[in-house]
């Protein structure tokens, strides 16, 4: 166990930096950006991207303007070819004569949303399907200071300019181009006698659809016919429009599901940071873990791991508590009686009785240097398991080279019989800490064999299972006098002993088999004691079984 834990309560841990900003009480370090705003901030981010995409991408509707685009050429061939026809003269020179052009354009009809403009080879204006119909383009003018004459006064909205930049993207070079391009020339290249369309902008900003077709009665380009569509930017906004459901709807749905991600992940997580900070700043009181068992989910894990987390922390702030108690009783029994002595010793009278005494100091500090070794290898016990990597052994292997240790260094005492399993006997685990269980074993084994007779120390290794998974078990069986049935599960205890008549007072700690127990059950094992019996019924020794998970692939 790491005994080292210290409990703090401090207003500011010391290894924070002095310029951090301490929490108030009660409130974790990390409650801003709380996660819920950073939900809805993604989700509202994405959404708005999206929203944004779909409207950028309206202004560059290929489809539309180009079904524009092939209506406004067919009227303007049908119109190019009744002027070539009925407006124009060869002889001596081909020319456009402008009143029958404009007598033809005022019979013909026109739609309210296109305007047909007839120019003659000069580029001088000879109609205009507006002035002949009375009606008449008003330009605002821009305020004093504003724009210069001549200049571009752009009208339309900033929101519709920004999102035309976006869609300006997806624009290919020529159509680019082409919205630069003014009716001046885009009419010198129908003079040269090539059809040219596309989107330009006016001055106010407006986008318009034109198609300029030359006038052409055999060879000679006469003319140039130009017809303008003016409602392209009012279908745009109709589309935009008809976009607003959906982009509502998809708002609405966004923010629930955000309301449902905060209700659903951010809340617990704040309870349980919560109640983690609670548990910190409660100096060793337990603080109970929200419940979240009904969920099914990583959330209703990470509850149960905190939960498990804490009381396991709980159990080991417990046990250092009780072990700091047993240690201090242990240790203070060997004080005791080394202060007695040490009192009685001046009044002693003969030498006889100083040597008693002595022999009594002499044993309690012995006793004090093994407990206090002994102590010291517990509390270091859990730090070294948990530093010790694991690594697959032959378990079989190990206690064969322990017997074959025990029987070279041992010249008396029971005989060891070791019987190994046919083969490996492979486990994963940490070799070393283990075969301390396997000596501590051993040892209390030998503290119980009979003295007065020949016996001998079993030890056994067997597959097994254990929580339905493979497993090795080891059993270790003495001969001795067997455990009193009530104490079968004290033995583990720390500081317990209870050792046979004639043994010497103090040589044991108690800590062997409590050692045992808390390195098997850190390799995931079981551990008890029970007594062996014969055919009679009568104890005929003790046995301790150890089981342990196999590795992997056994």
């Amino acid at each position: 166990m790491a005994w080292g834990i210290a409990i703090r309560n401090p207003e500011r841990p010391s290894d924070e930096p002095a310029g951090m900003r301490w929490p108030k009480p009660g409130w974790p370090r990390w409650s801003a950006p709380r996660l819920a705003q950073i939900i809805l901030a993604a989700n509202g981010f994405a959404l708005l991207i999206l929203i944004v995409g779909m409207l950028a991408v309206s202004e560059t509707r290929r489809g539309l303007v180009d079904a524009k685009i092939d209506a406004l050429r067919a009227e303007g061939e049908l119109i190019a070819n009744v002027l070539a026809e009925g407006a124009a003269e060869s002889d001596p020179a081909p020319v456009l004569l402008g009143d029958e052009a404009r007598a033809i354009l005022r019979q013909l009809y026109v739609p309210q949303d296109v305007r047909v403009r007839i120019f003659d080879k000069g580029v001088r204006t000879v109609a205009d399907s507006h002035l002949l119909s009375s009606r008449f383009d008003v330009v605002p003018l821009p305020d004093i200071g504003e724009g210069g004459a001549g200049g571009v006064n752009d009208q339309r909205p900033v929101f519709t300019r920004f999102l035309e930049g976006i869609g300006g993207v997806f624009r290919t070079r020529e159509e680019r181009d082409v919205l630069r391009r003014s009716l001046r020339e885009e009419v010198d290249i129908a003079i040269l006698g090539q059809t040219t369309s596309g989107v330009r902008r006016q001055e106010d900003g407006t986008r318009v659809v034109s198609v300029s077709i030359p006038i052409q009665p055999v060879q000679a380009v006469v003319g140039v016919v130009t017809l303008e569509s003016f409602d392209l930017d009012a279908l745009i906004a109709s589309e935009r429009r008809a976009l607003l459901p959906f982009i509502v709807i998809a708002a609405v749905v966004t923010i629930l599901s955000s309301l449902m991600l905060t209700v659903f992940i951010a809340r617990p997580i704040r309870r349980l940071a919560v109640a983690a900070h609670e548990a910190r700043m409660a100096g060793g009181k337990r603080v109970e873990m929200p419940h979240l068992e009904g969920r099914r989910d990583e959330i209703g894990e990470l509850g149960l791991a905190l939960h498990a987390m804490t009381e396991a922390l709980y159990d080991r702030m417990d046990a250092i508590e009780q072990f700091a108690a047993d240690v201090a009783h242990e240790l203070k029994n060997p004080l005791t009686s080394i202060r007695s002595a040490v009192e009685t010793l001046p009044k002693a009278k003969d030498d006889e009785r100083r040597a008693r005494l002595l022999a009594v100091i002499q044993s309690d500090v012995k006793r004090l240097d093994r407990l206090i070794t002994d102590i010291s290898r517990a509390s270091r016990l859990d730090a070294e398991l948990a530093r010790e990597d694991t690594a697959r052994f032959d378990f079989a292997a190990l206690l064969k080279d322990i017997v074959e240790s025990y029987r070279d260094a041992r010249q008396t005492g029971p005989d060891l019989v070791f019987e190994p399993v046919a083969g490996s006997a492979m486990i994963e685990g940490r070799a070393g800490p283990l075969g301390q269980v396997v000596r501590n074993l051993i040892d209390n084994a030998v503290t119980f064999a009979p003295k007065d007779r020949a016996s001998r120390i079993k030890l056994r290794v067997f597959r097994d299972h254990r929580n339905g998974l493979p497993a090795w078990t080891l059993t270790v069986e003495d001969e001795g006098p067997g455990i009193p049935e009530e104490n079968l599960e004290t033995v583990f205890k720390r500081f317990y002993t209870d050792r046979p008549k004639g043994a010497a007072f103090g040589t044991h700690s108690g800590l062997g088999l409590a050692i045992a127990r808390q390195i098997v059950k850190a390799h995931g094992g079981a551990i008890h004691a029970e007594n062996r019996k014969g055919d009679d019924g009568h104890v005929r020794g003790a046995r301790f079984v150890v089981t342990l998970p196999a590795a992997r692939g056994e």
